[in-house]
């Protein structure tokens, strides 16, 4: 008969190692290659970098475990990710705002950086060049330092531009981002305003609608006019003087609002508009 021995120690190890997922403790240990993340707000731009920090661990990385003139995931594990916040230029090509991955071909004296629009993918294999949003050259230098780990950084960051580097065992490779931030600002002072100016065309309509001061109502539409020259804005004004009993302003700003209407490609108020200039020009004083 063979008999089985089964030490109190190895009996404790068999029940860790054999309970279901659920009764067993989830085992953390270091990454060899450690997830990292970078984010610079340039202007009103975020960028955003994620990847995983290969170590260089006495190893030679370019010319030796990165080799030269070869496609490199440009980090770890799952590829290296860019997020923008807005539309970008990098190196001078366009870039617009959206999540990608980064490649890359490491070079002796020159690398080419790939900004690819497919963001899940790990490794080479599943690269498609052509789902490339841009390519652009960049010129390896050396670094003051020499990083155990490989890093992405930012430096030089204005309220209109940002250098995105990586740096890694002694070589420093920086890619130049512009952004129209002017532009971008503009944009939103217009939104910000257009958004402003509805809310208090419709407060105005609320206090008319809802037997509110009128005078209270006269000053939120006369504001929403400033704000945003728009026909449904003046037709709320015109709607407020008529009920103030100023039929000859209220009929001048109907007709304006018409004429502006009739240029929308919304004009939903078309009919009572119509209606309005109607019977407002019967009951002009």
């Amino acid at each position: 008969m063979i008999r089985s021995f089964v030490t109190p120690a190895i009996f404790l190890l068999l029940t860790i190692f054999l309970a279901p997922p659920s009764a067993a403790q989830e085992l953390s240990l270091p990454a060899p290659s450690p997830l990292a993340k970078v984010m610079q707000t340039a202007g009103i731009t975020e960028i955003t970098v994620t990847y995983s920090s290969p170590g260089k661990k006495d190893r030679e990385i370019f010319g030796g475990l990165v080799p030269f003139d070869e496609l490199w995931r440009t980090g770890a594990n799952a590829a290296t990710t860019i997020e923008l916040s807005h539309d970008v230029m990098m190196a001078g090509k366009a870039v617009p705002a959206g999540l990608y991955s980064i490649f890359s071909i490491p070079g002796k004296d020159s690398w080419t950086v790939i900004i690819n629009k497919n963001a899940d993918q790990s490794g080479t294999r599943s690269y498609d060049e052509a789902l490339d949003q841009a390519r652009f050259m960049a010129k390896p230098m050396a670094s003051p330092t020499v990083r155990e780990r490989m890093t992405f950084l930012f430096e030089n960051t204005k309220s209109d531009s940002t250098t995105l580097v990586l740096d890694w065992a002694g070589t420093h490779v920086a890619l130049p981002i512009t952004i129209d931030t002017s532009a971008l600002a503009a944009a939103g002072i217009d939104t910000y305003v257009d958004s402003a100016a509805g809310r208090l065309a419709r407060s105005a309509r609320y206090l008319l609608e809802n037997d509110g001061d009128l005078d209270q109502a006269g000053m939120l539409a006369d504001a929403a006019v400033a704000a945003n020259l728009s026909w449904f804005n003046l037709w709320i004004q015109a709607s407020v003087l008529y009920a103030q009993g100023d039929n000859k302003s209220a009929l001048k700003l109907a007709k304006q609002a018409w004429e502006l209407g009739e240029q929308a490609e919304n004009f939903f108020y078309r009919e009572r508009i119509e209606a309005a200039l109607t019977d407002w020009k019967k009951k002009k004083k």
